[in-house]
């Protein structure tokens, strides 16, 4: 692949074992690694201002290809001047390609060599996801980083079927270098996707052919799609083994707080998951001190916040009994607090988990941080 294009760079700060403090660099802001993207699907955090996201401290967010390129439609975003505009953040933003949302859709969608055809959720109408389609859209919002059309497949599977989508993901991943190089603009880059399951074979095939193509970044895909927590952290540590050191590395998908620790004990730099504003917007807010589910009873006189010592308002202003009202009848206002709230939690998250690396004690800190928050409050 040619040189990356201007403003874009990844800085290894400090290891501690294999889990990685750095920066990626972009034209539109340095991106602090461990990273956690917020996940705003349609242009939009669901429930919260652009600027209580970046006010949580979330340096770039990702949006997603298959639903812009559907509503409002790429075409039109571009002509009202790419995606930073039309949402109002003047961060970073990461594109995934649309592949997996495409995948989940089943019975309406025809994988080929050439793509997938599929009919849109909204509406019924037929489109054609093509690699070079998927980079055209990426492009026409103006993403910082762009994915690789690929085909995730869910687990388990058979060896036969990892392995062909494994193989076409690759060949998808040649086409979409291809396009990507006659269509962005300087300071964008393309990240490939590691594929093959939970197979050791299929993954480390996987990596080799990419690494040789010289991508930016590699993203780990097809994981949390089906298989244990034990076994996906197996596969991760088959895999980051073989990246390559001064590039970037993205586990998509994932996951849960304590996902994310054992992650970057295995050398992930960058996550996204919908987890805490899915679960703001029913009820269950995450804490240092385990999840809480605030439309249990035990919340209806408690006067003290989610936590106190938090900078976000929403877990440190608010009583647990007002949350908890809120959710119970039904308040969009409950929502939003608990999507802030968990929003600026994961970001607390990745600030410890970098000052952890800094400080050469990730090891004893991932321990005890792990144990506060398995206990997991079934209240």
């Amino acid at each position: 692949m040619r040189d990356v294009m201007p403003g874009f760079g990844y800085r290894k700060i400090a290891n501690d074992h294999a889990a990685r403090l750095g920066e990626i660099v972009t034209p539109r802001g340095i991106i602090r690694t461990p990273a956690f993207m917020p996940v705003g699907t349609g242009a939009t955090v669901k429930a919260l201002y652009p600027e209580q996201v970046k006010a949580a401290g979330a340096d770039i967010l990702l949006a997603n290809t298959y639903h812009l390129m559907l509503r409002p439609g790429a075409e039109r975003i571009a002509r009202l001047g790419g995606l930073h505009s039309f949402m109002r953040w003047d961060g970073p933003i990461l594109t995934d390609s649309g592949g997996f949302q495409v995948m989940s859709l089943g019975k309406l969608r025809q994988i080929s060599e050439e793509g997938v055809q599929f009919r849109s959720h909204v509406d019924g109408s037929r489109h054609m996801l093509t690699p070079e389609r998927a980079i055209e859209i990426q492009c026409l919002l103006g993403a910082d980083i762009q994915m690789q059309l690929d085909e995730c497949i869910e687990l388990p599977a058979e060896r036969h079927e990892v392995e062909r989508a494994m193989n076409l993901s690759i060949r998808w991943a040649e086409r979409s270098r291809a396009a990507f190089e006659s269509l962005a603009k300087p300071g964008q880059v393309l990240f490939s996707i590691v594929q093959g399951g939970t197979d050791e074979e299929l993954r480390r095939r996987s990596v080799e052919a990419l690494v040789a193509m010289d991508f930016p970044g590699y993203a780990v895909g097809g994981l949390a799609v089906g298989e244990s927590h034990d076994i996906m952290l197996a596969t991760l540590d088959g895999i980051t083994t073989l990246l390559p050191d001064e590039k970037p590395r993205y586990l998509m998908g994932v996951g849960t707080p304590i996902d994310l620790i054992d992650s970057v004990a295995r050398g992930i730099d960058m996550f996204d998951c919908v987890l805490p504003t899915r679960n703001g917007r029913h009820g269950l807010a995450f804490t240092w001190q385990g999840r809480l589910n605030l439309k249990n009873s035990c919340h209806a006189d408690d006067a003290s916040p989610l936590d106190a010592q938090s900078k976000c308002p929403a877990a440190r202003d608010y009583s647990r009994a007002y949350l908890h009202h809120l959710i119970k009848s039904g308040e969009f206002l409950g929502s939003m607090l608990l999507s802030w709230a968990n929003t600026a939690f994961y970001q607390e998250l990745m600030t410890a988990m970098r000052s952890s690396i800094a400080e050469a004690r990730f090891a004893s800190w991932a321990e005890e941080t792990k144990a506060r928050l398995s206990r997991d409050n079934k209240i």
